[in-house]
C-alpha cells in the first residue's frame, strides 16, 4: 500500500510501496520525448508498448488481484510467470501491423513491441494457486492469500529478581 495519495484521479502513488518493482521513466511526460518519438519512431514504438501497459493491483480479504489492459492481444501472446523470489511477471508482445506499400498512413498511435511488468508479491501469497484469465482485452491474475495466523502465547516465562 502506498503512503502518498495521488493528486490525479484518486489513485495511490507507488512512491513508497515496498512491493513495487516497476520501471521508472523520468522522461515519460516531457515534451521533448514526443519530438524524439517523431524523429525516431522505431525506438519509441517499442518503448511505448513497454511503458503503456497499465496494471491495477488490488488486495481483497481473499486474494491479490492484478488487472492489465491488453487490448487486441490474444492469450497466446501473453505470458504470466512466477519467479522463485516471489515475483509476478506479465510479459508479451504486440505485433507490428503489416504495411502495404500502397497504404498511406496518416497517424500511428497504437503501440507495438514487447512489454514487461513485474511485481514483488508479499509473504502471504499462495504461489502455487495463481490463476490467470483473459477476457475482452483485460488480463486478470488472481493470487490467493494465506491466512496470517496471529502468534499465540505458547509459554509464559517467569521473571525472577
Amino acid at each position: 500500500m502506498s503512503l502518498i495519495p495521488s493528486f490525479f484521479g484518486g489513485r495511490r502513488s507507488n512512491v513508497f510501496d515496498p512491493f513495487f518493482l516497476d520501471v521508472f521513466d523520468p522522461f515519460k511526460d516531457f515534451p521533448l520525448s514526443n519530438s524524439l518519438s517523431a524523429s525516431f519512431p522505431e525506438l519509441s514504438r517499442e518503448n511505448s508498448a513497454f511503458v503503456s501497459t497499465r496494471v491495477d493491483w488490488k488486495e481483497t480479504p481473499e486474494a491479490h488481484v492484478f488487472k492489465a489492459d491488453l487490448p487486441g492481444l490474444k492469450k497466446e501472446e501473453v505470458k504470466v510467470e512466477i519467479e522463485d523470489d516471489r515475483v509476478l511477471q506479465i510479459s508479451g508482445e504486440r505485433s507490428v501491423e503489416k504495411e502495404d506499400k500502397n497504404d498511406q498512413w496518416h497517424r500511428v498511435e497504437r503501440s507495438s513491441g514487447k512489454f514487461l511488468r513485474r511485481f514483488r508479491l508479499p509473504e502471504n501469497a499462495k504461489m502455487d494457486q495463481v490463476k490467470a484469465n483473459m477476457e475482452n482485452g483485460v488480463l486478470t491474475v488472481t493470487v490467493p492469500k494465506e491466512e496470517v495466523k496471529k502468534s499465540e502465547v505458547k509459554k509464559t516465562i517467569d521473571i525472577t529478581g
